[in-house]
């Protein structure tokens, strides 16, 4: 199939490798889908949130009350994904992972709360082993009931005060990039907040490593020990849309977080991964880099929500309609360049 759909890609009326990164992406989405005419049904985004014990330690420059706030936001169809999603007809859903609120039934709202917040990782693991199976399943159980009612594409996004900390420490873990280098300003910190939170996420990875020396090669241990409900479901939403054979569009830096983790449990993950951008936020090109993934776009972009894969979906449309409708070159009666070869 990879050959046929090389072969296809080469004989646009084009020269060969003229449509860039879109070939590649075309060739890839043919082989999620196992076929040479691709569609896109129903594309959903899901935007789980969840929030985070180690904001206690003043990780973030925004209380985690804002982590609720938002999901009312998203709630009242006031936020950027918002926009988005409606601008480009993909339907969103609002996950809570673990938010440390309570909220009222809404169309837009899954409730898979697994608790009112991890715990701070400063002092215990940020969940049980139980904790971080729930999340994984329940995660693979929205995605079943996306891929039900007919989505065979899934934009993954988040919202969590202090999930940066978490995706920093998953990025050391499970990558061994040095920890200064996984770590970012996420919401904005100032030179002092960023000193504060490389100091406090290198405490608390002493503190584990001390007790459970082999973190790095378990890497359900490294997510429950480190991570939030959100990246723990997105984690098990990713393997199970891989599963299914849906294209995953993967957001920023705690998305591609998940991704990681994801890989780490099932490495074939990846080749249903479209990464959509490179973010602001330092570290995400070194764990696109170790990844080896190629983003879509570089657009400074820092915020969350699943608004870079938003952006990028448009790209994707695109990739699979110059595939099924764009002429050949015999259909089109345009003459080739001489001695080209499609073997």
């Amino acid at each position: 199939l990879s050959a046929r759909l090389a072969t296809r890609i080469a004989q646009k009326t084009k020269p060969i490798g003229a449509l860039g990164q879109l070939e590649s992406l075309a060739l890839q989405v043919g082989l999620i889908q196992q076929t040479e005419a691709p569609q896109l049904r129903a594309p959903t985004v899901l935007v789980f949130a969840g929030d985070h014990g180690i904001t206690e330690a003043g990780v973030s420059p925004y209380p985690q009350a804002v982590t609720a706030q938002m999901v009312h936001n998203f709630l009242q169809g006031g936020a950027a994904i918002n926009v988005f999603a409606k601008q480009h007809g993909v339907a969103l859903q609002v996950v809570d992972s673990g938010v440390n609120a309570h909220f009222d039934a809404h169309p837009l709202l899954r409730d898979a709360k697994i608790a009112l917040g991890t715990a701070n990782f400063c002092h215990q693991a940020a969940m049980t082993q139980t904790q971080c199976l729930h999340a994984i399943t329940r995660g693979a159980e929205i995605t079943q009931s996306c891929i039900a009612q007919g989505t065979n594409l899934l934009a993954f996004g988040e919202m969590g005060i202090g999930n940066t900390s978490s995706a920093s420490l998953l990025m050391h873990l499970f990558t061994d990039i040095p920890l200064e280098d996984c770590i970012g300003r996420g919401t904005g910190l100032d030179d002092a907040g960023l000193q504060l939170k490389q100091a406090v996420l290198s405490r608390a990875l002493q503190h584990h490593l001390q007790n459970a020396p082999a973190l790095s090669t378990d890497p359900m241990a490294g997510l429950a020990t480190f991570g939030g409900f959100e990246i723990a479901m997105m984690t098990g939403a990713m393997l199970a849309a891989a599963q299914a054979r849906a294209v995953i569009l993967t957001d920023g830096f705690i998305a591609t977080a998940a991704v990681l983790v994801a890989s780490r449990l099932q490495p074939e993950v990846l080749e249903y991964c479209v990464f959509a951008h490179c973010s602001d936020e330092s570290g995400h090109r070194a764990m696109l880099n170790y990844l080896q993934a190629k983003p879509l776009l570089s657009l400074s972009l820092r915020l969350g929500e699943g608004t870079g894969a938003l952006l990028a979906y448009p790209l994707v449309v695109s990739a699979v309609a110059f595939l099924n409708e764009m002429a050949s070159f015999a259909s089109a009666g345009v003459s080739e360049k001489q001695g080209a070869s499609h073997a």
